[in-house]
């Protein structure tokens, strides 16, 4: 990445006022600048990337963001305490606070970042639209009014029509938003969604959206100086998202032709320029497929965005950079016809989650961790080995990125650098990554936001290689190559759990328990992806629990060694279910909070009625009855819990569907 070397130094000292992958990707520019970085840290982080890498290091509290990250009162006084100049956000937590943002003004900081004016108006979604609506800017049509509750938003969408987005008017990075195809779906949809974003943003007010059929998600990079200069950088493709939340994003677009990237990019500075803006900041519009030269805004990102990497690959500018310089009062070295872009990047979130169990998030000791390495490859990432992935903060562990020549290449890249990324301790999104990448509408740019939601589930029954092969199974005669492809994986996996417990164990193999029984169970399903290039040897890493963990082939597994006492036990309980059966026991899909209870102990359920919400990571998880009977609930709202513990128990009517002893 290049960048435009000027001197003196923007600044001498700055804080960073965040943590993980972007709080060292902020501190490499500070340290490339010649600038003190100084880091602040919470108890979960006291030996994390960022804190090491800085110059200075200061403790804010304890691990809760509440208490640590989002204590704008700490962090200023650890900036003036340190002797810090200016605050660097990075996003998330205060980026996009005008109280934070004052907060440093009133104490002599200077803030790296838009002004308090900008920040009030971008940061508040429902003023924003009627903002730049005002500038001639488009917008999606849709219910703004934030004296509305839940009934009067309730009465106003019948005149939008649906489907609807449901929208937090203070959040970003998809907390909170729901998608309701009808009434009934809205009437459930609104008070989930201001239960986050009250908890999150500590403003519940709401808005509604028309939601666009195959929509594309276009978004704008802009840079504006003090001196009057708005520029864009180009357009980011963030049209690959799950629960409205971005995955894979890309610069350029593969949808826009020039003459639309100059009207979108117009428009975006617009955007910028009607409320004085001041540093890096994004446009986002969506883009119907059908209609691609037609797009309609829909929010700002006062702050650096997580996907900023591709724009400063295809560009060559550290947008870092720009923003310290800009809040030094520096003008913009550079005018619009400067401005080129060259080639293609693409960047892949690297998550702590289960795809193959709902992208439940995942915690643990990441006991291995190996970047990727190669031609055109960046890896932004903030996490080391022997770290413990907690639920207090967003699942992301990292950013892959890949540059080519052209967007073939870069895929090409990115899929073999997913292949390289070695995560075990804890599961990870890599493998649906790459899937994803393998996609034939991805491959050809034919990107919609609800194509990952229309990709056909993996399946979760688990697999177990050294099991007799069935017949009618995986790799049976007619499953083809992949068949064939899917036992060799699982050969390889064997046999690198074989040697990992033998190196395991100080005793002959025989005296081993979980060697001697040979058998074990891989905890998800090895899903066909694209094809990597020759075959790396296997990493395995043994956690504290005993299951052993496997990188073969670019897939990580969990495998749990199993005695043949224990598979017998296993398959003949199955079979006295029938396979029909379901537990009564409700647990927690994932650690996090108990955010509501939407039934009293001893209430009755029908099979399928939520019984409680749990959240964590930016995420809300509905566990719902599996049968009709009587809730038995072991916790109460607020409660922290821990995956797999037992949160409410179903008391089966007799004869209910699927309830334990019925035929």
């Amino acid at each position: 990445m290049g960048s435009i070397d000027r001197t003196p130094r923007p600044f001498d000292r700055v804080l960073v006022a965040n943590r993980g992958e972007i709080a060292v990707r902020v501190i490499r520019t500070l340290r490339r600048l010649g600038v003190h970085a100084i880091a602040v840290y919470s108890d979960a982080d006291a030996d994390a990337p960022h804190v090491r890498l800085a110059d200075d290091a200061v403790r804010i509290g304890p691990a809760p963001a509440a208490e640590s990250y989002l204590d704008a009162d700490r962090i200023v006084a650890a900036a003036l305490a340190t002797g810090a100049q200016a605050v660097h956000p990075g996003y998330g937590f205060l980026s996009e606070d005008a109280g934070f943002a004052r907060a440093c003004a009133d104490a002599g900081l200077v803030f790296v970042g838009p002004g308090e004016d900008a920040l009030a108006v971008m940061g508040d979604k429902i003023r924003a639209k009627r903002h730049v609506a005002a500038h001639g800017v488009p917008t999606v049509p849709g219910v703004a009014d934030p004296e509305l509750d839940d009934a009067g938003l309730l009465a106003a969408a019948d005149g939008v029509g649906y489907p609807l987005l449901v929208k937090p008017s203070a959040g970003g990075g998809g907390k909170g938003m729901q998608l309701a195809h009808d009434r009934d779906e809205l009437a459930a949809a609104l008070p989930a969604a201001r239960r986050i974003a009250r908890a999150a943003f500590g403003d519940d007010t709401l808005l509604l959206e028309r939601f666009i059929p195959r929509p594309r998600h276009i978004e704008v990079q802009v840079l504006a100086d003090a001196h009057g200069a708005v520029v864009h950088l180009g357009e980011r493709e963030c049209s690959l998202q799950r629960r409205h939340q971005k995955v894979i994003e890309e610069a350029p677009s593969p949808l826009l032709d020039a003459a639309t990237r100059d009207r979108i990019g117009r428009a975006a500075c617009d955007a910028a320029r009607s409320v004085g803006y001041l540093g890096a900041g994004t446009v986002e519009f969506l883009v119907s497929d059908a209609s691609p030269d037609e797009f309609r805004f829909i929010e700002m990102n006062t702050r650096l965005q997580v996907e900023h990497p591709v724009t400063e690959l295809v560009t060559g500018i550290d947008l870092v950079e720009q923003q310290l310089r800009v809040a030094a009062g520096e003008p913009l070295a550079f005018g619009q016809d400067d401005v080129r872009l060259t080639g293609h990047a693409i960047e892949a979130r690297v998550y702590a989650e289960d795809a193959d169990h709902g992208f439940l998030p995942s915690t643990g000791t990441l006991l291995v961790w190996q970047e990727p390495t190669g031609a055109g490859v960046r890896v932004d990432s903030g996490v080391r080995e022997g770290q413990v992935v907690t639920a207090d903060y967003d699942p992301m562990l990292a950013k892959v990125i890949a540059f080519g020549a052209d967007r073939a290449e870069a895929i090409d890249r990115l899929d073999a650098a997913l292949a390289e990324t070695v995560a075990l301790g804890v599961e990870t999104n890599v493998a649906f990554l790459r899937r994803l990448l393998a996609e034939p509408d991805v491959r050809a740019g034919h990107l919609t936001t609800g194509l990952i939601d229309a990709m056909p589930a993996t399946g979760t029954d688990p697999v177990d290689p050294l099991d007799p092969v069935d017949p009618a199974g995986p790799g049976a005669a007619g499953a083809g190559d992949d068949g064939a492809s899917a036992d060799a994986h699982d050969r390889a996996v064997a046999d690198a759990v074989r040697r990992a417990l033998d190196e395991a164990s100080a005793s002959p193999r025989s005296a081993h328990a979980w060697q001697r029984e040979r058998g074990w169970r891989l905890s998800r399903p090895a899903p066909a992806e694209a094809a990597a290039g020759p075959a790396a040897p296997a990493r395995t890493a043994i956690a504290d629990d005993g299951a052993v963990w496997v990188h073969v082939d670019g897939r990580a597994h969990r495998v749990v060694p199993r005695t043949r006492t224990e598979r017998f036990l296993e398959r003949h309980a199955a079979r006295e279910r029938g396979g029909q059966a379901l537990d009564p026991s409700l647990r927690a899909p994932m650690p996090g909070t108990v955010t509501a209870l939407f039934v009293a102990d001893g209430d009755r359920v029908a099979a399928g009625d939520p019984v409680l919400a749990i959240e964590a990571m930016k995420m809300e998880h509905r566990v719902t009855a599996p049968f009709a009977g009587t809730v038995r609930l072991a916790v109460t709202s607020g409660e922290q819990v821990a995956r797999d513990r037992p949160v409410a128990r179903v008391e089966p009517d007799p004869g209910a569907d699927g309830a334990p002893g019925h035929e």
